[in-house]
């Protein structure tokens, strides 16, 4: 199973969109799990979990350097969730499940 991960700033609205995008996923028989954290601990995943991908939400974009430099280091890819990958209606999850699937390894 693939595994990605979403970094948000409080990880409301990223767990809805973690879990909404795992449940599409689950209907189309992909074995891809998205999960969701607080930018606080952005830096430490992706130093040292097993996620294969990770999102960086819109609101967290003034971390993206700094998460994609750590991604480069550990040989992970970290890339931006652009907007209308972010609603949580179906065509935002859809755009979601397509950016992960375009980026995960």
């Amino acid at each position: 199973m693939k595994k990605a991960l979403i970094i948000c700033a409080a990880g409301m609205s990223s767990s809805m969109m973690a879990k909404k995008t795992t449940d599409y996923f689950k209907n189309k028989n992909i074995d891809i799990e998205v999960d969701a954290i607080t930018a606080t601990e952005g830096e430490d995943a992706i130093r040292n979990s097993d996620f294969d991908l990770f999102l960086v939400s819109p609101q967290t974009t003034m971390y993206l350097e700094g998460f994609e430099k750590i991604g480069d280091e550990v040989g992970k890819p970290v890339v931006s969730i652009p907007f209308k990958a972010y609603i949580p209606i179906p065509t935002g999850i859809e755009g979601m499940a397509n950016l992960v699937q375009e980026h995960i390894n």
